[in-house]
């Protein structure tokens, strides 16, 4: 996506206008225009010439964000994106345009209703005070020239803004009262003294000037509250740094950090930032990567770790090779994402683009309406004028156009905050409707390293001295069941003996000789062959194997040594975050490549609503596929071997990715690797789709009553009557106020499940069993009586719920109620004497 900053924007109808243009240049694929940060994010194969030229065509301006910046994508997009450039002009404006009020509201009236001072020379000449007023209320309006530019401009290109609605109140308020103000010299070289007075009372020039002050005063505020919604993505560009040391030579050397090149040696000590991604070559230390994962607590790095630009050394010194530099560092990739985040716009959205699109001529409309019924119904100019300026300063399409970018940049920033980076602001809107969570086992739920659960020694074994065996044995294996035992060792700081006439014996086991002495270590089959297991020793193996573990025998010349299990543990917190998941009313899924009884030991003890076990990388895709059928369904996986099924998942969502946040299959990327970020994820979700339907309705709401009640509807009913200043001093105020709620969500505990509420749904439907098929190649089948053969003989089977099979398509497809290894599918089909040929 390429990224622009769009200049002249000051309500959702620009926006909507700059994007309608922009998306209609060929070569355009999508665009999308954030009035937050005024930003558009582009894809396609246009030009920039072209994507600029439409921009300026639809009265605005834009410039390509960053570009080949020196310091990478942090630094260009803070100095081109976030810089707050508007509060302070806006600041210098509204002094002016006080300054010239305090002295209109003064003449106009401080000294007419309350009779305050004048000098002779304006107190008792009414023209020169009338000159004195248009000459003040010009002197405002010069200083708030940006409104007229813009709106009139805009209303020239046919597509009107919020700065029309604003120009066009002040205008015309100013236009009636210098018309009124020539009436007045008129009377007065009549010498109607009775009319120069009556025309006193038909000025509007405080009214004028007041609207462009009050806007002004809400613009600022706007402004004000829009500047903290980006504060989150602010930080993480300040932690960018600025030089690295590295070494030449020999010899340290401070450099800027855009002279680092991939490949050079950078040296850290302790209390200093990491420059860029790399790895470490020598020495050690404690680092904090809070800064990037949310984690305060630091993680041990020795040489061969990988290290990340921003994290904190805080202890030991190290010396590393870069690895990433630019914009390819983890830190730089965060900004991106969380920039595009920014920039994209969430589906609910649509519906403020939409009424934003016909907002402005409709209320223009209205105006003009109201303003001719009061002129019908007998009122004078003044009155029908002030209702129909009240209707065009009160209207308000900012609240709208603010009311969903606001509340995901705030909750996208809370995200990046705690290691939750959501790739656009569709996944921060769609993850809070997940109905289905399916989880992948290895390394989401489990660890991804098995590690020694139990040691059975035998009669006359101690545990230490199993172990020093298996040591013996397993140190020259590449196995990951080896390492388990090796770290467990390791730990108990048991050294490992020399053994020689090691042997790998695929499928079986290892062989060794050590003093002498035979050594094997392997499954049952394979030690039972070679050493007497005793029935009490098989049954601890099989209560072992039921539990989801691995268990490993091994033998000293010929007798049994003992037991070693080896499993793949759940994490500390994967328990934790199911139940949260359940309790949010999500059906929560685990899928597995493996046996059914491990898998359902492993799904047991982390308390899932079901196991689907031995299904294989690519048939994850068509299980997300038919889970999708029962609701929204987010899968959570490693981001590489889940690719399929995060894609083919509403929301795809990447663990165990710390360093490599790029996963163009996620749409959320979870920095800390923690299950319990999953529903935190999903809470913080749901808690910003809260917070943008309250924003709508409020700028809904806020409209429906504010025109009617302008426009005099409340007149003969109830005696309310607005005056256009107190309209705009309203108009002001919504915007801030949608800002403001939306700068709530600071303050939202996403990792506190007390609140958690269940999302009424159809529980019998959420809740079934959700059911899989395999389509399944068979030779042999030449008739109908074939068919039938082979449909019994399959659905004899208690894991098939149906089999449909089909004999000149040469299929089976059956739908399974529980998951079963495909060995035993292929049995019952070959014991009838038939051929499988595959089974998917």
């Amino acid at each position: 996506m390429r990224q622009y900053t769009v200049t002249g924007m000051s309500c959702a109808a620009c926006s909507s206008r700059v994007e309608k243009a922009v998306s209609k240049v060929p070569g355009v694929t999508s665009c999308s225009v954030s009035l937050l940060t005024n930003s558009m994010g582009v894809e396609g194969t246009a030009s920039d010439e072209e994507i600029i030229a439409a921009v300026r065509e639809a009265g605005y301006d834009a410039a390509p964000k960053g570009g080949e910046t020196s310091r990478g994508a942090a630094e260009g997009a803070e100095d081109e994106a976030l810089k707050d450039l508007e509060t302070p002009a806006l600041k210098r404006r509204l002094i002016a345009s006080l300054g010239f009020l305090a002295v209109l509201m003064y003449l106009s009236m401080g000294h007419m209703m309350w009779g305050w001072p004048l000098p002779s020379s304006l107190g008792d000449n009414h023209v020169a005070m009338g000159l004195a007023q248009l000459l003040l209320t010009v002197a405002v309006m010069v200083v708030n020239q940006k409104f007229f530019i813009s709106g009139f401009k805009s209303l020239w290109h046919r597509a009107p803004n919020m700065d029309t609605l604003v120009a066009l109140g002040s205008a015309a308020a100013f236009v009636y009262s210098t018309a009124a103000l020539f009436a007045m010299t008129a009377a007065q070289a009549r010498g109607d003294a009775a009319g120069v007075m009556a025309y006193m009372h038909e000025f509007w020039f405080e009214a004028a000037a007041m609207i462009l002050a009050l806007i002004t005063v809400g613009k600022m505020l706007e402004a004000r509250s829009k500047g903290r919604t980006t504060d989150a993505l602010k930080g993480l560009m300040k932690l960018a740094p600025k030089t690295a040391v590295l070494l030449k030579d020999g010899v340290e050397t401070s450099v800027p950090i855009e002279q680092v090149k991939k490949g050079d040696i950078f040296v850290v000590r302790p209390g200093e930032n990491i420059p860029v991604d790399g790895v470490v070559l020598e020495g050690g230390g404690a680092v904090n990567e809070s800064a990037l994962t949310g984690e305060s607590i630091p993680v041990d790095k020795a040489p061969g770790d990988r290290v990340s630009a921003a994290t904190l050394n805080q202890s030991g010194f190290i010396k590393c090779e870069a690895t990433r530099v630019g914009e390819d560092t983890t830190l730089s990739q965060i900004i991106q994402m969380v920039s595009d985040a920014a920039a994209t716009k969430a589906p609910i959205a649509k519906i403020a683009d939409r009424v934003s699109g016909v907002f402005v001529p409709v209320v223009i409309g209205i105006s003009a309406v109201t303003t001719a019924a009061w002129l019908l119904a007998g009122e004078s100019v003044g009155f029908a004028l002030a209702r129909g300026i009240s209707v065009l300063v009160i209207s308000c399409p900012c609240a709208l156009g603010l009311a969903t970018p606001v509340a995901i940049m705030v909750g996208n920033g809370m995200g990046a905050k705690n290691g939750i980076l959501f790739k656009n602001a569709a996944a921060l809107e769609e993850a809070g409707k997940v109905r289905i969570v399916a989880l992948d086992k290895t390394g989401t739920i489990t660890s991804g390293e098995p590690k020694v659960t139990d040691i059975i020694p035998a009669s006359g074994y101690g545990e230490d001295e199993l172990l020093r065996l298996a040591a013996a044995l397993e140190q020259k294996s590449e196995h990951p069941l080896a390492r388990a035992v090796l770290r467990e060792t390791g730990e108990r700081k048991i050294a490992a003996a020399e053994v020689s006439d090691f042997r790998a014996l695929p499928g079986n086991g290892l062989a060794a000789t050590l003093d002498g002495c035979a050594l094997l270590g392997g499954n049952y089959n394979f030690i039972s062959r070679q050493a007497t297991v005793s029935g009490e020793m098989k049954a601890q193996s099989e209560r072992l194997a039921e539990e989801g573990k691995t268990p490993l025998f091994f033998s000293k010349d010929g007798a049994l040594a003992g037991i070693i299990a080896v499993a793949d543990t759940i994490k500390e917190e994967s328990a934790r975050a199911v139940g949260e998941l359940k309790n949010m009313g999500i059906h929560v899924v685990m899928l597995t490549g493996d046996n059914e009884s491990t898998a359902r030991a492993i799904g047991g003890e982390a308390g899932v609503d079901e196991v689907i076990a031995g299904v294989l990388p690519d048939g994850k895709e068509s299980v997300i596929r038919r889970l999708k059928e029962k609701g929204a369904v987010a899968m959570v996986g490693d981001g590489i071997n889940d690719a399929p099924a995060l894609t083919r998942a509403d929301i795809g969502i990447a663990i165990g990715a710390g360093t490599d946040v790029a996963i163009d299959a996620a749409d959320i990327v979870l920095m800390k690797s923690r299950l319990t970020d999953v529903p935190a994820a999903i809470r913080l979700s749901r808690a910003t789709l809260r917070n943008i339907h309250e924003n709508l309705f409020w700028a809904f709401i806020y409209n429906i009553i504010g025109i009617p009640l302008a426009a005099g509807v409340f007149i003969s009913l109830l005696g309310w009557k607005l005056n256009p200043m107190f309209g705009a001093a309203a108009m002001s105020l919504s915007s801030f106020c949608v800002v403001t709620n939306a700068l709530r969500l600071n303050f939202f505990k996403m990792y506190d499940a007390g609140k958690d509420k269940k999302i009424n749904t159809d529980h019998k439907k959420s809740k079934e069993r959700i059911t899989m098929e395999k389509t399944i190649k068979i030779e042999g089948m030449m008739c109908g009586h074939c068919e039938a053969t082979v449909k019994k003989a399959l659905e004899a089977l208690p894991q098939v719920e149906a089999a449909n099979v089909d004999h000149t398509a040469g299929t089976a497809v059956v739908t399974l109620k529980d998951a079963v290894q495909d060995e035993v599918l292929k049995k019952a089909v070959e014991d009838k004497d038939y051929k499988v040929v595959s089974i998917q």
